[in-house]
């Protein structure tokens, strides 16, 4: 496992990290989810990263749980603030986010958190009053950092332009070789100023593992049929885009690697980018994934690929 600097922190984490969306506490038996986080750790990842609203708090629970049983110190753990947990609980004003950061700790079972994201932007309150009030978290010592996702690249330099206030380490985007949008804006001012990639979704839901065929029938229990996770998908299974990704089989073949290693390792070619979230249901697949750190590939394989999914 490689470990890159996050942003302008003195955080190192996994270029691989363990992710929680829809699967602990909610989609996957406790079993199974602990055997998960256990072959994470076993495999050197360190970075884990999750969200209060992921199962309405049940995520947070579940790891606060398995976790306990580690050293706070072997682990660097995420999560996030910003969707609703209730009827009038949401979004980022100064009281939202000092009511949710202890409500996460409470879950978590912990005194602090390494990373303290916006989920998304809250137009509704004055950036202003949340940097502030992101920024009290930092210096109550119930986080080390902050990050946002997806916000605007205009959102984002407004953030930063902002005096007397902690600054962004990290950025969550979505992204991968059928999603590139971050690499015209956000990357690059993120980059300039101190800020890394957090990447979700390097596998486009998965399809970027192959295991989806152009006319066949979708895998049973994949998140192509998940009530929750399949309507997310329908841009990624159109037959062009599935019959492009069957195409990339080959040269991955060619690196030495599986399609999905190949995917996950061209997020990583990426500079900016300090770790690729990716969800497992199964230990095993930890075990692949995990594996995409250590690769080395020939760029102009991926400048292959780049050219077969391009307009996608």
């Amino acid at each position: 496992m490689q470990y890159r600097k996050l942003g302008a922190s003195d955080l190192s984490v996994s270029d691989i990290s363990l992710g929680s969306w829809l699967t602990y506490g909610v989609g996957v038996e406790q079993d199974k989810s602990r055997a998960c986080v256990d072959r994470a750790f076993d495999l050197g990842i360190n970075f884990i990263d999750t969200a209060n609203v992921y199962g309405r708090g049940a995520a947070e629970s579940f790891l606060g749980d398995v976790l306990s049983e580690r050293p706070r110190d072997s682990y660097i753990l995420a999560t996030k603030v910003f969707f609703p947990m209730s009827d009038t609980d949401k979004g980022l004003s100064a009281a939202q986010i000092a009511k949710q950061i202890d409500a996460s700790l409470t879950r978590l079972r912990t005194d602090y958190v390494d990373l303290y994201q916006c989920h998304r932007y809250d137009p509704a309150t004055p950036l202003e009053e949340t940097m502030e009030a992101l920024s009290e978290v930092v210096r109550s010592g119930k986080a080390r950092y902050i990050g946002f996702s997806e916000w605007s690249p205009e959102q984002i330099e407004a953030a930063f332009a902002l005096p007397g206030v902690e600054k962004f380490v990290s950025s969550q985007p979505q992204y991968s070789m059928l999603h590139r949008r971050p690499e015209q804006k956000v990357i690059p001012l993120s980059a300039a100023n101190g800020v890394s990639q957090i990447v979700w979704s390097p596998l486009a839901q998965g399809v970027l593992s192959g295991k989806y065929l152009p006319g066949a029938t979708l895998p049973a229990e994949s998140r192509a049929t998940s009530d929750s996770m399949g309507s997310m998908m329908t841009n990624w299974l159109r037959p062009e885009v599935l019959e492009a990704v069957q195409k990339l089989k080959p040269l991955a073949a060619e690196a030495g690697c599986t399609l999905t290693q190949f995917s996950l390792a061209w997020v990583l070619r990426e500079p900016n980018v300090a770790s690729a979230i990716v969800g497992a249901s199964r230990p095993e697949q930890l075990d692949e994934n995990a594996a995409a750190s250590d690769l080395v590939i020939d760029p102009e394989l991926f400048k292959q690929a780049e050219a077969i999914v391009a307009g996608l």
